[in-house]
């Protein structure tokens, strides 16, 4: 079983910073951390191949500081990683950035590619099925549970709103992982050790261009227009009620949600 997992280099704080002419975040300065789901994909490429055989290859696009997220990758217990870079790419919206990874996608052997939901820098969900589109594939989004793994198809239960639906899909396929699905492991020192020692293969450009959509790549090429960016307003302190009874609490909160108009 040949397993490919993408995964995104994102930053690990909620104080981020906007670009207000492009309206991308500024990440200089701000420590990177796995994606959470695309991190419980790779447990769960890792479980599968625990389980059956198999390699599990991990891919993301980023700067050549990407390069830690997929040694973080490797000593977790992938077997290979590979980078995707190039300074043509920067910038690119879901569109774009599906593109190029379908695009590297293609040049590898694959029964199962596993991303993330969504990312926390970005919250679209929109990336894993935009690939599975441009590959051709049969996807499943909001994987909860892998039951069953065979040669040629995989079952498995996908979140939905109040239910679930149990799903037999035929390999190759492309499923999108939540948090739910697995639990990540932790590295290993001898993981760590070797993942130092293993080769990333970079794709550029040039080793892309003939399968992309020129136009449509990088920040000039990307269809999304941002109208408005703007950080997270933080809430107010509130009021606390110290040394007052029961009765007077109660009638202090009703108090405020009539003042607000609530009730």
């Amino acid at each position: 079983m040949k397993i490919v997992v993408c995964i995104k280099q994102v930053p690990d704080t909620v104080e981020v910073k906007i670009d207000p002419k492009t309206g991308t975040l500024i990440r200089d300065g701000v420590p990177s951390i796995i994606n959470h789901d695309d991190k419980t994909g790779i447990e769960a490429a890792l479980r599968i191949k625990e389980q059956v055989g198999g390699t599990v290859t991990v891919v993301s696009m980023g700067p050549p500081q990407a390069d830690v997220a997929l040694r973080e990758a490797l000593a977790m217990g992938c077997d290979e990683a590979i980078l995707v870079s190039g300074r043509e790419f920067g910038g690119s919206d879901t569109y774009a950035t599906s593109g190029i990874l379908a695009a590297a996608l293609k040049t590898l052997d694959y029964d199962i590619i596993i991303t993330g939901r969504q990312a926390i820098d970005g919250d679209t969900a929109q990336v894993g099925p935009q690939i599975a589109e441009k590959l051709g594939l049969p996807q499943v989004s909001y994987v909860e549970e892998i039951r069953e793994v065979a040669a040629d198809h995989v079952v498995v239960k996908r979140q939905f709103e109040d239910g679930y639906h149990i799903i037999k899909i035929k390999t190759p396929c492309l499923l999108t992982a939540i948090a739910e699905l697995a639990e990540p492991r932790y590295m290993s020192v001898r993981g760590i050790v070797e993942a130092y020692e293993k080769e990333i293969k970079t794709l550029g450009f040039e080793d892309l261009k003939d399968g992309l959509e020129l136009d449509m790549i990088g920040l000039k090429g990307s269809p999304t227009n941002v109208y408005k960016s703007f950080t997270k307003e933080l809430k107010g302190a509130g009021t606390v009620l110290k040394d007052v009874s029961a009765d007077q609490a109660v009638k202090a909160i009703i108090d405020k949600l009539e003042e607000k108009f609530i009730i």
